[in-house]
């Protein structure tokens, strides 16, 4: 425009001139404007979805899931008639461990095999550290299972998402689940990292915000040699109740808690687990230790009818933990394609939170996709839940299922609650 503006006053002053010295001038000659051509729509017109979860590895019992949970979304969409009208073509990857460098080999055959969305990884840890390469050649992450609360605040240009909540929002649910409606006096011991800040902080908001009091608050490490002084303060607290947050990976601190609350009289009944230590403890602890314990961990119980489909499509599923954050991961990155026009990695990307909330509500694919040939805005609520994605690419709200250790120390589901 500026250009055509100054063209413009170039003949004005041009024509002036003529007149002034009495020519003859031609008329001036009307400027036009070429219209810039939209850009043809990026991506090969096939939608691929390459995964990366744990195959191998001390992780390797929660794949199976979520490798069906992939597939069978895959399976019903081209059942459907496809994306874009095509087929959706899914590459599975092995993420392998943190130790290990498997995760960059597999991403790597991803890109080549020109996967436009990622499904996975499953660990936080692994989801940050291959974030960067996504970036870089514009691959969306969508995870079905990493809950630290640090990936919210990651500066992922937009390609960092979720299906699962964080874990931050378990420290809330384990406070109001505690409490039971009463004023309780609450103890947090908690492992010094990410997640166990993050949940300590949640759960001293929410006992506050309830009229309760944390009477107690204790970080620790892998050193266990100031465990009776850890106990000793928090048993001098007098709590009502204690919420124990710790990864799995810390197991051998967990037991020799577990052990000293027990003695404390603040176990069994007293004593609330998170996600990543609620174990199977039959082998690691006397019988009837955990007996009366509870604890959270994020995720839906699948209907029997979708878990059926799950253990039909994988004859290696012992587990059904996060299948349906996977399947509707792959279902928001078809309607985000659907949406965008586009199968491009970057444009199923910016596509994925409208899909996800805000819209007409639509509870399948082929319902999302009608619904798509008459407005622009839809909101996807799948097997997992509403999946309303905020900004930084998490859940808005969180489901999570209660369970109860039994005198085997074993636990099993007795509830579910939702957190927004």
């Amino acid at each position: 425009m500026l250009r055509t503006r100054r063209s413009v006053s170039g003949l004005a002053v041009l024509a002036l001139a003529c007149l002034v010295a009495g020519c003859s001038a031609a008329p001036a000659p009307t400027p036009s404007v070429t219209p810039t051509p939209a850009p043809p729509p990026a991506g090969d017109g096939v939608l691929t979805v390459g995964t990366l979860f744990p195959v191998t590895g001390a992780q390797a019992f929660i794949a199976p899931a979520q490798v069906a949970g992939v597939d069978v979304a895959v399976k019903e969409i081209n059942d459907a008639g496809g994306v874009l009208g095509k087929s959706v073509v899914v590459v599975h990857g092995d993420s392998g461990e943190a130790k290990a460098k498997k995760l960059e080999q597999s991403f790597d055959a991803l890109v080549e095999k020109g996967v436009d969305v990622i499904v996975g990884p499953s660990s936080s840890v692994l989801a940050e550290r291959i974030l960067p390469a996504a970036i870089e050649v514009g691959i969306p992450l969508i995870s079905p299972a990493a809950i630290a609360p640090r990936l919210s605040g990651l500066d992922d240009d937009g390609m960092l998402f979720r299906t699962i909540p964080s874990a931050a929002m378990q420290g809330e649910v384990l406070a109001e689940l505690a409490s039971a409606g009463e004023k309780i006096r609450l103890a947090v011991i908690y492992f010094d990292d990410d997640t166990g800040r993050a949940t300590a902080a949640t759960a001293t908001a929410a006992v506050n915000g309830m009229g309760g009091r944390l009477v107690a608050s204790e970080k620790f490490t892998k050193d266990t040699s100031r465990f009776d002084a850890l106990v000793a303060t928090v048993t001098e607290s007098a709590p009502d109740a204690v919420i124990l947050a710790s990864p799995f990976s810390a197991m051998k601190q967990n037991r020799a808690l577990i052990m000293a609350l027990t003695a404390a009289k603040l176990g069994k009944e007293k004593l609330w687990l998170v996600a990543a230590n609620l174990a199977d403890y039959s082998q690691a602890l006397p019988a009837g230790m955990l007996k009366g314990a509870r604890g959270v961990i994020q995720g839906v119980v699948p209907s029997k009818e979708f878990a059926a489909r799950i253990t039909g499509a994988g004859s290696k599923v012992t587990d059904n933990r996060y299948a349906a954050e996977a399947y509707d991961a792959v279902m928001l990155a078809a309607l985000a394609a659907l949406s965008a026009g586009s199968d491009d990695g970057s444009a199923v990307a910016e596509a994925l939170l409208d899909a996800s909330a805000g819209g007409i509500k639509c509870l399948s694919f082929i319902e999302c996709r009608t619904a798509l040939k008459t407005i622009d805005d839809i909101d996807y609520d799948g097997v997992s839940g509403p999946v309303n994605l905020t900004p930084a690419g998490d859940p808005d709200r969180a489901h999570f299922g209660v369970y109860q250790y039994n005198g085997e120390n074993k636990f099993t589901r007795v509830d579910g609650v939702v957190a927004k």
